[in-house]
Formats: structure tokens, C-alpha cells, sequence
């Protein structure tokens, strides 16, 4: 029960409407107590002849007057114990969302989208659930079905006792069932994660597979997990199948004893006939409370399962965060050294990159080269601590970027990916990403400087054109530039770019990289590519191979040396 924690700061928060919106529902189970009395009343006086037209019609308005106040406070409560149960769906989801933005790159590596999508829906909903509809079917079960119970004695005690002997095996049943649910409210979730990344991978990637004529198989597969998800929650409504008819059957058994025993009575006069229905009414009363017990049960269960995953998600904790020596680190001057950098990734034996040094002073360019596979990527990624070093350390002006708070760290790197990456908005949210009162002219500027303009202008919309999901409507190359744009927007002292020129034509890679040129001396740019041509103007070329540097200088000086980065230069000058 201890991530029950998760949702008490939203309780004591919100504890005067939790507090309102209890009373009145306390209120309106008082309120259905009072029907029968009148009830019995009204029979008592009419078979005893002395009700007549007047004292029926004031037994009426009683119980319309009842009814109006049950309406009344009824709404109250709702608004109230309902309206919180949505604030506590809406804190936990913000949380959740918040919590995983924090979480390092290596984390999502290794977690499905479709997991964590699950987690931010359907666990969620079921907690509201818990301790929305949860809190009241629990004060249902207490207020209604005690006071019941206790108007009940009222008019019978022995009778009452009998009445209740059969409810009590609902204890034992509860404790049985209660097991089996959790359990599978838990396979069910995990299940349904499954479930919600089988349908997100295959319309993100429903064009490779109408291009493959794969729908067939794809159908197939979603189809084996829906059923294994049918499955189990067949196996759950076994369960609930069998409790609730279980709790009908103990309500009926009790009404039965007392028709007959209570019947018997009435003969004989030990109770009135207005009692007698009196006590049939609050039986129907406290059956409700017996279902609500069965329903409470249910709706914990799945919050409870919700809850536990929920937890245990906002228990992990980030890879990559400020050390409580961090500090703060405005601008920088755009000084880099790696000094034997180690670095492996997690799911992998041995260094993935070792020996790493590399000295880039501020204003100069550095071009990495080297085949798949050989660590220029991990290298990029290495600088705004997307992953962390395992051994040796890399220096921003002379300070470890470690002890850099990570914000400032990125703050000071415009960086553009392998894989640009676009939103589902228009082409100007997706350059200018979250910055606010950028000047037109410094948005054309962008887009010119990425060899993007022409294309943006030739569009119905301009920059206003919405993309679609992951840019959809543009081609790779203009993705890429947009990504440059963006990374040129932001104007940080240090570039680095992933093979920024991978998808474009050589003459609109000429534009990009004279763009690039403009800003060696005020911005230290770091560049990974495949093409030569792309680093050759660097200040210093490094070459990697499995993980190392082989070798490193300049343009010329690489050439005369004739290794790896002389012949791939010899092979591309052929190509082109």
C-alpha cells in the first residue's frame, strides 16, 4: 500500500471539497434512511385507520422533500467527490509526463512506447475510478449499510441477526477473490501495453508495410496479442462472474428469511406491518451496500494493480542528472576537451569507445569520419550528455561537463541529429521549437542559411504548413533541413551536427556547409558525416574505427597519409 503516497498530496490538498462533497453524500444516505420510516408511517396509520387525505398528503411531501434535498446534495457531491477524482487523474498524469521527460535516453532504449502510453491512460483511468466512484461506494458500504443495519435492529434485533448471519460469508469470499482479481488486473495492464505498441509501431510504419503487402501478418500478430488480452480478461470476468451473482444470491437469502420470518411476526403481531416494510426497505437499502462492496472491491483492485505500476515507473530515476555539486553555467566560450573518454553502451560487453582525445578550441571545426558502426554518433552524443562517459572526462571551458547543471549544459548546443525529428505542427513551430517573439526576419535567415527557403515558399502555406506526424509531407532531405534550421535558430556557441548533409543533393549541401563556413570563428561546430566533402574544410578531421580514433589532421595532411580517410576521399571524388 505504499503507493497509496502517490495520491495523498492531491487528498490533503483538495481536503475541504473532499470534505464537502463527503458530507453531503453522508448527507443524502441519512436522507434515504428517512424514506422508510415514513414509509412505515403511513402504512402503520392507514391500517389502523387513521390516516386520512390530509396526514397521506404530508407523508407525500416528506418524501418529495426528501427526494428534492437528495437531488440537491446528491449534485453537490458529485461535483465535489467526482470533480476531485479528475484533479487526481489530471496531477498524476502532468507528474507522469513530467517525470518521464526526465529520464535519460537509454531508458527509452530499452522501454516500448506503447508501455509507457499505457500508463498514461488506461492506469490512470483506473485510479481514478478508485478513488473517485471508490470513495464513494467505501462510504456507501460504511454509512448506509451500518445505519441500516442499526434501524434494522431497531424495529428486530433477532431478526436483523438473521437477516445479516448469511452476509457474513462474504468476508471469506472477499479475501479469496480479491487475490485472483489482482493478479490479473496486473497480467491485464502489462497485456494491454503490449497491445497499444503493436497498434502505435504499425501505423507509424503502415507504409513499409502496404510497400511490403504486409498487412496480412500484421493483422495476425495484433490479432495473437488481442486474443491472449481477450483471454485473460475472460479469466477476470470468471472471477467477477462468480462473485457478484454470489452477492445476490446472500441478498436474496436474506430477503427470503425475512419474508418468512418477518412475516411470521407480523402475524403475530410482534412487529407493525409499517415496520415490517420498513425493514424490507432497508434491506434493499443495505443490498446496495453489499454490491457496492463487491464493486469497491473491483475498482481497488484495478487501481490498486494501476497504482503499483504507476509507482514503480516514477520510482526509476534518471541516468543523467545534477550532481548536488552542480553548477550553474551561463555562456559558453566553446572550449572542448575529452580527455580518455571510456564509454559502453549498457547491454553490451567491453568499451564501446576508448582512448578518446580530442582537444577543439573555441571557433574551430572538427570533422569526424569512419564507417558505420565506429562511434561517431555515440561521440555527438556524448557532449550534451544524451549518455554519460563510464571513464575519463570531457571539459567545457576547462569544467567537467558532469559538473555542469544539464540544462545549462544544453542550453549552450544547437544540436542536429542523425534522425531529424519533426512534430505534427507547421513548418515554423518546428524551426523555431518553443522560442518565443522570434523576429520574422531571423526565421528567413534560418531557412536560407539551411537551403530550406525556396521550398518553404514554394509550399500554399508557407510556414505555416502543417507537416504531419513526423513530417510526413516532406521529403527526407527537406526534414533534415528544418532540423538545421532550427539548430541555426537556436544559436548556441557550440553546433554539432550528425551527418547533416546525408539526404541532401550536392549543390544543396554546398549551400549548407558555406552556412556553415559563416559561423566557424564565433561557434565551435563539431561535424559527423559519411561524405569527405562535408569535414574536409575542418579544422582537424579525426577518423574512427571500432570505437578509436585512428587517426586525425587535417584535409591534406589525411590524404598524404593515405589510410582509411584518403581512400574513402578517392572513391567518393569517382561517385561524384
Amino acid at each position: 500500500m505504499s503507493s497509496v503516497k502517490l495520491i495523498t498530496p492531491y487528498l490533503k490538498g483538495n481536503l475541504s471539497v473532499a470534505s464537502l462533497g463527503m458530507l453531503c453524500l453522508i448527507i443524502v444516505d441519512f436522507l434515504q434512511l428517512i424514506i422508510p420510516r415514513i414509509i412505515k408511517w403511513a402504512i402503520d396509520d392507514i391500517s389502523t385507520f387513521q390516516a386520512g387525505t390530509k396526514e397521506l398528503l404530508v407523508y407525500a411531501l416528506y418524501i418529495t422533500g426528501c427526494a428534492v434535498l437528495i437531488g440537491l446534495f446528491r449534485y453537490i457531491w458529485r461535483r465535489s467527490l467526482i470533480g476531485l477524482s479528475r484533479k487526481i487523474e489530471e496531477g498524476l498524469r502532468n507528474r507522469l509526463f513530467f517525470h518521464i521527460q526526465t529520464l535519460s535516453s537509454s531508458y527509452f532504449d530499452k522501454t516500448k512506447t506503447g508501455n509507457l502510453m499505457a500508463h498514461a491512460t488506461n492506469d490512470i483511468m483506473n485510479i481514478r475510478m478508485a478513488t473517485g466512484m471508490g470513495i464513494v461506494a467505501l462510504t456507501d458500504a460504511v454509512t448506509l449499510g451500518g445505519a441500516s443495519i442499526i434501524f434494522m435492529a431497531y424495529i428486530n434485533i433477532r431478526l436483523t441477526l438473521m437477516v445479516i448471519f448469511p452476509m457474513t460469508a462474504l468476508i471469506f469470499f472477499s479475501r479469496f477473490f480479491t487475490k485472483k482479481m489482482h493478479a490479473l488486473y496486473t497480467d491485464i495492464q502489462t497485456i494491454f501495453s503490449d497491445m497499444t505498441e503493436s497498434a502505435r509501431e504499425n501505423f507509424s510504419g503502415i507504409r513499409i508495410i502496404k510497400a511490403y503487402t504486409k498487412e496480412k501478418e500484421a493483422a495476425l500478430q495484433f490479432d495473437l496479442i488481442s486474443k491472449n488480452y481477450v483471454k485473460k480478461n475472460i479469466s477476470l470476468v470468471k472471477i467477477i462472474g462468480s462473485f457478484f451473482p454470489m452477492l445476490v444470491f446472500l441478498s436474496n437469502l436474506s430477503l427470503a428469511i425475512v419474508i418468512y420470518v418477518g412475516g411470521k411476526k407480523t402475524m403475530y403481531l410482534d412487529i407493525t406491518p409499517g415496520d415490517f416494510v420498513a425493514f424490507i426497505s432497508y434491506l434493499a437499502l443495505l443490498s446496495w451496500p453489499m454490491m457496492a462492496a463487491g464493486w469497491l472491491i473491483n475498482l481497488i483492485q484495478r487501481g490498486r494493480a494501476s497504482l503499483h505500476r504507476i509507482d514503480a515507473l516514477l520510482q526509476v530515476t534518471p541516468e543523467i542528472e545534477d550532481s548536488p555539486q552542480a553548477i550553474l553555467f551561463n555562456q559558453a566560450r566553446g572550449d572542448i576537451l575529452f580527455k580518455n573518454v571510456l564509454f559502453t553502451y549498457p547491454e553490451t560487453r567491453g568499451f564501446g569507445m576508448s582512448d578518446i582525445n580530442i582537444k577543439i578550441g573555441h571557433g574551430k571545426i572538427l570533422g569526424i569520419v569512419g564507417p558505420p558502426g565506429s562511434g561517431k554518433t555515440t561521440l555527438l552524443n556524448l557532449i550534451p550528455r544524451i549518455y554519460d562517459t563510464v571513464g575519463g572526462e570531457i571539459l567545457l571551458d576547462g569544467v567537467d561537463i558532469k559538473s555542469i547543471k544539464v540544462r545549462d549544459l544544453r542550453k549552450n548546443i544547437s544540436f542536429v541529429p542523425q534522425e531529424p525529428f519533426l512534430f505534427a505542427g507547421t513548418i515554423k513551430e518546428n524551426i523555431i521549437f518553443g522560442q518565443k517573439n522570434i523576429d520574422e526576419s531571423v526565421l528567413i535567415k534560418a531557412a536560407k542559411e539551411a537551403s530550406l527557403y525556396d521550398d518553404i515558399t514554394a509550399l500554399k502555406n508557407g510556414f505555416e504548413t502543417i507537416v504531419g506526424e513526423k513530417g510526413v509531407i516532406l521529403s527526407g532531405g527537406q526534414r533534415q533541413r528544418v532540423a538545421i534550421a532550427r539548430a541555426f535558430l537556436h544559436d548556441a556557441p557550440i553546433l554539432v551536427l550528425d551527418d547533416p548533409v546525408s539526404q541532401v543533393d550536392v549543390k544543396t549541401a554546398n549551400i549548407i556547409i558555406k552556412s556553415i563556413l559563416k559561423k566557424a570563428g564565433e561557434k565551435t561546430i563539431i561535424i559527423a558525416s559519411h561524405r569527405i566533402y562535408a569535414v574536409s574544410f575542418a579544422d582537424e578531421i579525426i577518423s574512427m574505427e571500432d570505437g578509436r580514433i585512428t587517426e586525425s589532421g587535417t584535409h591534406l595532411h589525411l590524404i598524404e597519409k593515405n589510410n582509411y580517410y584518403a581512400a574513402v576521399s578517392r572513391l567518393q571524388e569517382i561517385e561524384i
